[in-house]
């Protein structure tokens, strides 16, 4: 072999060479789970996608206080918000628009949706395609967890599984004999919601309360908000008649949430936190409260609704959490998204996030774990299941968060209605 021969075969061995390093590379690295990096190099803008104040006000008014801190991406700031329809069932299109145009902006460097109703993984989807350097976090997904998985990049979900042991838990420390669940198809057919329906029923038997299941029109369904809402006020003092007034009940849905409290505190009745707990979920409407000089300040909330509510006879007898879930994910996850592009968070770190939520709720103890498949077994690693203890007006806090979770709870399948 002459010497040129030898050289170009040297080359074509050394390229292969090269070519095997670098794929073995990246193989040692996708079975590592190795993390993209999400630091920005630049100026960067976070999008923030949340439903109206007729549906999830609690949502929306996180995503102000981004803006609040941050500023407006159209003023000079880094956040622009955008809502969903109220009617996001029959306007999923309308919605998966509104999260694809955010990637419009060549800024935009982060995408935040809360609540992730359907249409969200679609979105999100569409953006990846056109936009893959764009980080995309779901908050409180309703669509199913395999499907929020493969379409987020983070999904931050109230831990489900654990509640469906815990509220019943807090419903025996205040002394409940029932638990009255209301719900609509459309909620049960969610993994989230379905499968914690079906761990209330084992706690309740395990615990020896009497569990309830009773439906309720659909607020997104032909009647609206309006006709939803006026279903429970005129049906809860029936419930109480029929179930009495040492039952706890809980609603699977934001819109029930103010009728339903401001007929169990004038009919007797208990309630233990909300489906996405918050002083402000339905607490200052059923009792008429102006908080617009505690905009913002929780605790100054919560001291202010507890003292109507134990003005109302409610002592002992109804609960939330002391900061807004809602409130706490869209900001928590704007922070989050701003710490991580900054480079000062790893999207994998639990407990970077735990400090992002932290930032708005001072004080308040936070628990939770990524989400176990039941069928497989499988821990997600995007999926992280997050709770807070339970404060009980005139009372004070339970210590939910201290509980240990029976495992059984965990192994139970989700069953979805046919």
């Amino acid at each position: 072999m002459n010497v040129r021969k030898r050289k170009l075969v040297l080359l074509v061995a050394g390229c292969l060479a090269l070519f095997a390093a670098c794929k073995r590379e990246q193989a040692v690295s996708s079975s590592s789970g190795g993390e993209k990096d999400w630091k920005a190099s630049g100026p960067f803008h976070i999008g923030i996608v949340t439903g109206t104040v007729s549906q999830s006000e609690d949502d929306l008014r996180g995503a102000e206080e981004l803006m609040r801190r941050y500023g407006r991406a159209s003023e000079g700031g880094i956040i622009q918000h955008v809502t969903y329809p109220d009617s996001f069932m029959d306007q999923q299109e309308v919605t998966i628009t509104q999260i694809v145009t955010l990637a419009d902006d060549p800024l935009m460097k982060a995408i935040i949706m809360n609540q992730a109703v359907p249409g969200a993984a679609e979105g999100f989807r569409r953006v990846r395609e056109r936009r893959p350097d764009i980080l995309l976090l779901a908050g409180e997904p309703h669509e199913d967890p395999l499907v929020i998985q493969g379409a987020a990049d983070l999904a931050v979900s109230a831990d489900f599984i654990s509640r469906g042991y815990t509220i019943p838990w807090a419903a025996k420390q205040l002394g409940a004999d029932t638990f009255v669940h209301i719900s609509f198809p459309r909620h049960m057919s969610y993994e989230s919601l379905g499968l914690r329906r079906q761990i209330f029923e084992e706690a309740c038997k395990d615990l020896g309360i009497t569990f309830v299941f009773v439906t309720a029109p659909d607020p997104t369904s032909d009647v609206g908000v309006a006709g939803a809402q006026q279903y429970i006020l005129e049906q809860t003092p029936q419930w109480i008649q029929t179930y009495g007034k040492n039952s706890v009940f809980f609603c699977t849905n934001d819109a029930h949430t103010e009728p339903l409290l401001r007929q169990l505190l004038q009919y007797g009745g208990m309630f233990v936190e909300a489906d996405l707990p918050s002083p402000l979920m339905g607490y200052p409407g059923s009792m008429g409260l102006d908080l617009s000089a505690e905009a913002g300040d929780f605790p100054a909330i919560l001291k202010k609704v507890e003292e109507a509510v134990i003005a109302n006879g409610g002592s002992g007898r109804f609960g939330t959490w002391a900061f807004s879930y809602g409130f706490s994910v869209s900001s928590g996850l704007g922070e989050f998204a701003k710490r991580v592009l900054e480079g000062s968070a790893t999207l994998s770190s639990s407990a970077d996030l735990y400090a992002a939520l932290g930032e708005f709720t001072p004080g308040a103890k936070w628990s939770g774990g990524y989400y176990i498949d039941a069928n497989t077994g499988v821990r997600a690693r995007n999926q992280l299941l997050v709770y807070m203890d339970t404060y009980v007006m005139g009372r004070g806090y339970l210590p939910t968060t201290q509980q240990t979770v029976p495992e059984k709870y965990y192994n139970i399948k989700f069953n979805k209605p046919q």
